[in-house]
Parts: structure tokens; sequence; C-alpha cells
């Protein structure tokens, strides 16, 4: 599976839990990321993952273009639903892409866990 990693400032910590914790399921896929939050989880896991912009420099779009073109099978994006984003109209437009094109997308770390306990257990 091609799987995006995206997480906004005060959840970057979360998603390198998350990424440690599920290292071995993570490693069997392609990975995604925007630019720090792959920069951060690279140094952390190991984990090979192919980088994107920033979000606010485009990383946001450019995993929406790959939703678009049918090229993402499930994003993990751990928004922080109480800041404001200066990027949130390209927050709202992946969000609007990802429903449209019935990729499933977890927003926080339980939803995340639930998605990567699924492929930890199919065969």
């Amino acid at each position: 599976m091609n799987i995006a990693l995206i997480a906004h400032d005060k959840n970057k910590q979360d998603m390198i839990s998350l990424c440690k914790e599920y290292k071995d399921v993570l490693a069997k896929h392609v990975l995604y990321a925007t630019g720090t939050t792959g920069l951060m989880v690279m140094g952390a896991t190991g984990l090979d993952i192919n980088r994107m912009k920033s979000g606010p420099l485009g990383g946001d779009q450019q995993i929406g273009s790959m939703v678009a073109e049918g090229k993402l099978d499930m994003i993990i994006f751990l928004r922080d639903p109480l800041t404001a984003q200066p990027h949130e109209p390209d927050v709202s437009a992946l969000l609007r892409l990802s429903d449209v094109m019935s990729i499933p997308l977890a927003t926080n770390v339980a939803s995340a866990k639930i998605m990567l306990d699924y492929l930890k257990n199919i065969k």
C-alpha cells in the first residue's frame, strides 16, 4: 500500500511515537510524507519515506494530487483542530478529496491505530 503521513506541528511527536510503535507494519509499505514530518519520522525511526514539500509550502497539495490520481491507499493526518493553520484551504481540499476518492483517512492517533492494527493483522 501507499501510505501518506502528515502531522501539524503540535502533533509531530505523536506521529513519531505512532511510527515507532508501528514501525514493522509501516516498513512493509511505501511511505510518503510532507517535508518536516517525513524528516522527523525518518530520523526517529529509520523508515524510508518519500518526502514532499512542507505542508504550508505545497506538501498538502502534493499529497492531494496523489489522492486525485489514485496513487494513495491510506492517509494518516494528525491534525491540530484547535490551532488555525495558514494553509487551511489546502487541508480542507485534502480532506474533501479523500472523501471523494474513498481513501481511508485517520485524523487522530486513535483512528490511526485502528487502521494500522488492521494492516498488521492482514496477511
